[in-house]
């Protein structure tokens, strides 16, 4: 957050949009690279903890060393939840479930691979792709959903994504190949859905209130992750490594099933008043300074907000 703080401070709207798009790379290729990294060397010795920890000592250098002014201190957001989900109720379910669903994932994923036989090198690669295949179907999916409901197009991902997990579930796959294959689809039908929750958040909150909807929006994905591990730990214990996308997959049918009964308790925004889409950092990567980085947030300063209120 300080990080962030620092680059808004001193980012003008003449090249915003650069500089986020440019820290969101390296945070997206750092990532990954962290994954494939875990192939390198045993990860039960101590190694790759002290690698980890030599690179943020060299990260933090520079900055240490660095004359330039502080940041000032970070912007107090002042967070609504009931306010956030009168504003969006399909958003604020659909964003909490998926944090129970990439913290199942995220943390217990190497686990199932490692009960069903893959090497090391193969689980990294294994994460690294669900990674980068997840952003690379945002932008697709987020332009299908500016021409209709998005909460069809979160229903049709959510259904989807929990199919590919039955999937796995059903094959059972033991050969490398075919369980990067079919993890590969897994996240790139998953990881786009909490780009389509913020979006539709921020259908119906005013322009300025994007800091506010986006901080919300990452605590209830925080409290999702603190779920979904639990959750999930205790199904593969009783039932197997299998259980994990049977946690995740009853998570999918869950926002599928309440996006789509939304549907018929209010009309969608008309699509010449709607917000276009556009791409969202991964949430594990993101704080409430990321959103007020983002270039969709330069219409006032962040300790200029007010807390958003709910559109009827």
């Amino acid at each position: 957050m300080v990080i962030e703080s620092w680059l808004n401070e001193r980012a003008t709207n003449e090249n915003r949009g650069t500089l986020f798009a440019t820290y969101m790379t390296v945070v997206y290729v750092s990532i990954t690279g962290g994954q494939l990294v875990v192939g390198v060397a045993d990860p039960r010795t101590s190694l790759l903890f002290m690698f980890g920890a030599i690179l943020f000592c060299l990260a933090v250098l520079p900055t240490a060393l660095s004359t330039a002014a502080s940041p000032r201190p970070l912007a107090q957001i002042k967070i609504d939840l009931r306010k956030l989900f009168g504003n969006s109720p399909v958003a604020f379910v659909t964003v909490a479930l998926v944090g129970v669903i990439n913290g199942a994932f995220g943390t217990l994923a190497a686990v199932w691979g490692t009960r069903i036989g893959l090497s090391t090198g193969t689980i990294a690669l294994m994460m690294g792709i669900t990674v980068m295949s997840g952003a690379i179907t945002q932008m697709p999916v987020g332009r299908v959903s500016d021409k209709t409901d998005r909460r069809y197009i979160i229903a049709g991902a959510a259904v989807l994504a929990g199919l590919s997990g039955l999937a796995i579930v059903i094959m059972n796959p033991t050969s490398p190949t075919v369980a990067l294959t079919l993890t590969g689809f897994y996240g790139a039908l998953t990881y786009p859905i909490y780009g389509l929750a913020v979006a539709q958040a921020n259908d119906y909150a005013d322009p300025t209130e994007f800091v506010a909807v986006s901080g919300g929006l990452l605590l209830l994905y925080g409290f999702g992750t603190v779920v979904g591990p639990l959750a999930g730990s205790v199904a593969m214990t009783v039932v197997g490594p299998e259980a994990l996308f049977m946690v995740t997959g009853l998570a999918h049918a869950l926002i599928a099933g309440y996006a789509l009964y939304r549907t018929s308790r209010r009309a969608p925004i008309p699509e010449s008043v709607r917000e276009a889409y556009q791409t969202v950092p991964s949430p594990r990567a993101s704080t409430p300074q990321t959103a007020a980085l983002d270039p969709r947030a330069e219409d006032a300063p962040p300790s200029d907000r007010e807390p958003f209120s709910a559109v009827k």
